[in-house]
């Protein structure tokens, strides 16, 4: 399977699959994958190539085009609210990993799934968003997701702006403007009170309602919004 591999800086890459995107952050001691794709058959050999230092693993969240190779790690670090898996190590808010000189901070961000977390690179002043904020089409069907939470987590993260200066999104443009959150909680809200246009589609043979705005689209629920 064809990746493209994108070399941020002398110790931040991003790898792109044909669905997701992934980011590795390397410290002095370790490094950490930020999820584990779908397409890549041997992402953890990828990302160890990459460095000269262990690689560990974190999924933003258990949608299963984050999760897809998390068999390879003997172990990986993940919200406890996204359930229960072999060989997961729970994390919770405001934990932080340090990688050797480079401290990775966790922010619980329901919403899009109960345990999506986002990941502040602290000394880079980078934040990792998984689905929850991105310019691309954000799933808010099913069991998984909770409306409400998800305008809070926005709220939240628009709250710590002074601790990051860009958004780097798993779906979508690669890097955004921090002020993108306010964006996509701006369409979430008009989303929400149906004032945005909407499709029918079907997706995984489920029928949907497909609101599209200008700054990011949203999959939902039709019996989870407001009419």
């Amino acid at each position: 399977m064809s990746l493209v591999i994108v070399r941020i800086d002398d110790n931040t890459w991003r790898i792109e699959d044909k669905m997701v995107r992934m980011f590795l952050l390397k410290g002095d001691a370790k490094a950490l994958l930020i999820d584990s794709g779908v397409s890549c058959s041997d992402v953890k050999s990828l990302a160890e190539s990459l460095v000269d230092v262990p690689v560990e693993l974190i999924n933003t969240h258990a949608d299963p085009d984050h999760i897809a190779s998390n068999y390879l790690f003997s172990s990986f670090y993940m919200h406890s609210d996204e359930g229960e898996y072999v060989n997961q190590i729970p994390v919770s808010d405001q934990d932080v990993l340090d990688l050797g000189n480079r401290k990775i901070k966790v922010i619980h961000i329901p919403g899009h799934t109960k345990g999506s977390i986002a990941l502040l690179d602290i000394s880079k002043r980078i934040l990792y968003t998984g689905d929850s904020v991105q310019d691309g089409n954000i799933y808010m069907f099913g069991t998984k997701r909770d409306t409400k939470q998800f305008s809070a987590s926005l709220m939240k993260l628009m709250s710590l702006e002074d601790e990051f200066d860009y958004v780097c999104a798993s779906h979508g443009t690669p890097v955004l403007p921090k002020e993108y959150i306010k964006k996509v909680l701006y369409a979430w809200d008009l989303c929400q009170t149906g004032q945005i246009t909407l499709t029918e589609k079907e997706i995984h043979g489920k029928g949907i309602l497909w609101f599209q705005h200008e700054f990011c689209g949203f999959y939902c629920d039709k019996d989870k919004t407001a009419s």
